[in-house]
């Protein structure tokens, strides 16, 4: 009596690490950093103030500052502070794919940004990717607990070794600093995952229901 040879099991590709095409995903990280510093490079050159196209707070004519805050940066000191952490954590966010990659961002970007238009404070106008740093941080810490991943739980564990002081960045501290944004921005990321997650049992259960 022949046995048939056994098959590997296959990747689950909701518990990956890592991009499936890294070199893309770098592409792409590097390259939406460099919008920011050509945003900022224009700010300057035009010397047009730019950032007057950030979120200002529960101002209706400024609610498309949601679209454009985390482009825009208070100078190239707030645009350097937000370059690795947002290099790192857009390349790791790009695990599950560039579709889902996309969708991520897009939850971040939009919920985050009005979160700080209905809470920041009065007359203040909100810029910067931190809100978007905070919220794919708060993904990739998250989401190997929703999916039962002990690797992408220890890639948290690691990460939040290394940025584990962004986290005083969710309290109210200095003024100039807008703790709504980043707290918006990670609540957005855990949500985030918690869809992404959902999303990936939902089609794994639809996938054996035949």
């Amino acid at each position: 009596m022949s046995t048939l040879p056994t098959q590997p099991t296959p990747t689950d590709p909701a518990k990956r690490i890592l991009p499936p095409n890294p070199q893309a995903a770098a592409i792409i990280a590097l390259g939406f950093t460099l919008v920011l510093y050509l945003v900022e490079l224009a700010d300057v050159l035009i010397s047009g103030d730019l950032d007057q196209g950030g979120i200002h707070s529960r101002d209706l004519s400024g609610l498309a500052g949601v679209i454009w805050a985390p482009l825009l940066h208070g100078g190239w000191s707030h645009l350097f502070a937000n370059t690795v952490p947002v290099l790192v954590f857009s390349f790791l966010a790009m695990a599950g794919g560039l579709g889902q990659w996309i969708a991520v961002t897009a939850t971040i970007w939009i919920l985050g940004g009005l979160g700080v238009w209905l809470t920041g404070p009065s007359g203040a106008v909100t810029v910067g990717a931190s809100g978007l740093a905070f919220g794919w941080l708060a993904f990739l810490l998250v989401r190997g607990i929703f999916n039962r991943s002990a690797g992408q739980i220890v890639v948290a564990v690691v990460l939040l070794g290394i940025w584990s002081g962004m986290l005083w960045g969710l309290l109210p501290g200095n003024p100039g600093i807008s703790w709504q944004g980043h707290l918006f921005g990670a609540l957005s990321g855990v949500l985030a995952a918690w869809l992404v997650a959902r999303a990936s049992r939902k089609k794994d259960t639809g996938s054996l229901a035949v």
